[in-house]
């Protein structure tokens, strides 16, 4: 079957550029003819049917253990997804780079718009994404980086969420016996590590890890979660022994010799499949949200982690650890895509929260003083 036609440029070196114009053009690039597997792969989070394929066998098997607690044997899909396990694809396209969120340092996401559709390159392993109404694609190494797979899969029902008005919150949650609980801070604040380690605690069920989708609804919030495990470092692994058979014995005798701040800092990314770890039963893709907690604490302080609840309208300085922009691959119900240059509203979210108990973790940081503090504030409002 003949591709579409495409723009023909000079290069400068005298060659030839074929260059896609629209979703469809660059759509046929990334297939580049190649066959699809009859199996697939059927999810549904929170309602929404996905189909994933692949024109490899083995990582759509990948794909079926990672998202084992939300895969169903059939649905009417809402949503296709095709994945090219390729080598890393070279699209002679003029990129720009995404801008990274405060904080953030490097080059991480570059986009190319089209009509109908968005490419994105990830700059730092050349994997190659399409989001448009017409096809969504993902094409490169897709087995050896399978967690930015699994990103631009979630991705597609976070879309979904956000189209049906729920708001995108950078933060973790739980479930205790009903009450949810938000967690956020700053990247690498420690909020997983707090997070996996109320899993501890008697009634505690896990919602997301990084991705909370807050919305209101008659007179209560709803809290929803995405099926992402937490990845997570060293520095969180060495100190839960729920956790140490994600490393070996010699690698955490290692790890522990580290300076502790070292150790904190550590990328080395590892996933905790939360159901394996603790049972499929504390899983949970929604809640109710009762509790925001923002972690702005310190590892450079000597002051006692302190737990207070704090008003967030007078405390619009903690907003920015709660709110989160959707990012390159967030596509309207028009078929409009988010632009960098597009900001989310605060009063969005100072709306969405209010009734809902706002805490803050100051002073220093301290793991298992702050989940003790924190279990002991809810269990004690749901004694009242």
């Amino acid at each position: 079957m003949p591709r579409p036609c495409m723009a023909i440029m000079c290069s400068a070196n005298g060659g030839v550029r074929v260059i896609p114009e629209s979703a469809s053009q660059a759509a046929a690039l990334l297939r580049d003819g190649r066959a699809l597997q009859a199996q697939g792969l059927y999810i549904n989070p929170g309602g929404l049917c996905i189909h994933i394929r692949s024109n490899s066998t083995e990582f759509i098997e990948q794909l079926a253990v990672y998202f084992s607690h939300v895969a169903v044997e059939a649905c009417d899909a809402a949503v296709s997804i095709e994945a090219y396990d390729t080598d890393v694809l070279t699209l002679d396209v003029d990129w720009t780079d995404w801008p990274r969120e405060p904080g953030k340092t490097g080059r991480k996401d570059a986009i190319h718009e089209l009509a109908g559709g968005r490419l994105l390159r990830k700059v730092r392993t050349g994997m190659l994404f399409l989001q448009s109404t017409e096809a969504v694609i993902a094409a490169g190494p897709c087995r050896a980086l399978d967690n930015q797979v699994i990103n631009f899969i979630n991705s597609q029902y976070m879309n979904w969420l956000q189209r049906q008005g729920w708001l995108i919150c950078h933060a973790a949650a739980l479930d205790l016996n009903g009450h949810g609980v938000g967690i956020a801070g700053l990247s690498g604040g420690g909020k997983s590590t707090l997070m996996l380690a109320l899993m501890d605690k008697p009634g505690v069920a896990y919602v997301t890890n990084d991705r909370l989708f807050i919305k209101r609804d008659n007179g209560t919030v709803r809290a929803a979660g995405i099926p992402k495990m937490p990845r997570i470092n060293p520095g969180t692994i060495v100190h839960n022994p729920v956790l140490h058979g994600l490393i070996g014995a010699d690698r955490r005798s290692e790890l522990l010799a580290l300076p502790k701040d070292e150790l904190w800092h550590l990328e080395e990314k590892h996933d905790a499949m939360i159901a394996t770890l603790y049972g499929a039963e504390r899983v949970l893709q929604e809640s109710r949200l009762d509790t925001f907690l923002v972690l702005n604490w310190s590892r450079d302080t000597r002051d006692a982690t302190r737990l207070d609840a704090v008003d967030l309208a007078a405390r619009q300085d903690l907003l920015p650890a709660i709110m989160k922009s959707p990012g390159p691959f967030y596509q309207l119900a028009d078929g409009s895509l988010y632009q960098a240059s597009m900001h989310a509203d605060p009063q969005l979210y100072l709306d969405a929260l209010q009734g809902v108990q706002i805490l803050e973790a100051s002073g220093r940081v301290d793991t298992e003083l702050l989940k003790d503090q924190l279990y002991t504030w809810i269990t004690g409002r749901q004694a009242q």
